[in-house]
């Protein structure tokens, strides 16, 4: 009956023993990788339109626009391809068809939001060919950012897309614009910010501009300050 107690306590001590091993905490000698204390920057990712061919031209185009892949789009203007006037690109490659030169259009950080091919034709002189470019390229309203709250300008450059020349003044909006072949000129409606408070509002005045095709350039406003005065006077009267 001793020898049975005997036994008896020896197990019991084996298996408490066997628990208290079994609940002692391991220890890891596997090294866990430092976390990284830094986000990843937000890179730029180029995208490349679709190839804009015109048989008027000697030239391709290569739009070329960016997203941010890090974050969602905000009213950057959206990049989504060649769709006629509407096409908010930060640059356009120009490549010659024969002798493969390639140049950009652009030495700066800018959005063109349309682009379009201006050909006039009259009797008795060869075609006239630019491209007429609606360009932001200036923090007008002093937020940190390129968008459509900014002045929006127009740029006129021959067909190879050099001499570039800016045609309507600082700080406006374009609004329209029309050609008359017969004068060889462009007509283009603006939006100014009259009023000088960095926006661009149905309160602030428009003019119109006429720039001469044969030697483009800054035209001056058609709607003189004088005029607008007479004009508001007989509001007045």
């Amino acid at each position: 009956m001793k020898i049975y107690s005997f036994f008896k306590n020896i197990t019991t001590a084996t298996i408490i023993a066997s628990l208290s091993f079994a609940c002692e905490p391991t220890v890891s000698t596997k090294t866990e990788p430092a976390k990284t204390t830094e986000k990843s920057k937000s890179q730029p990712n180029i995208v490349y339109g679709e190839l804009i061919i015109k048989e008027q031209s000697d030239y391709l185009m290569i739009p070329v626009s960016r997203k941010d892949i890090n974050k969602e789009r905000d009213n950057y203007l959206n990049s989504s391809g060649y769709s006629g006037r509407n096409s908010n690109f930060s640059n356009i490659i120009f490549y010659h068809k024969q002798n493969t030169e390639t140049h950009l259009l652009l030495n700066k950080k800018a959005i063109i939001t349309s682009f379009d091919l201006l050909e006039v034709k009259t009797t008795g002189r060869p075609p006239t060919r630019f491209w007429l470019y609606k360009i932001l390229d200036q923090d007008t309203n002093a937020d940190n950012k390129l968008n459509n709250e900014d002045a929006v300008i127009g740029y006129l450059s021959d067909l190879s897309g050099k001499n570039l020349q800016q045609i309507t003044p600082n700080n406006t909006q374009i609004i329209n614009w029309v050609v008359i072949p017969s004068q060889n000129a462009i007509f283009l409606k603006f939006l100014k910010d009259s009023d000088n408070n960095k926006k661009f509002t149905e309160a602030d005045k428009t003019n119109f501009i006429r720039v001469n095709l044969d030697k483009p350039g800054m035209g001056t406003e058609i709607i003189s300050n004088q005029i607008e005065q007479e004009i508001e006077s007989y509001f007045l009267k």
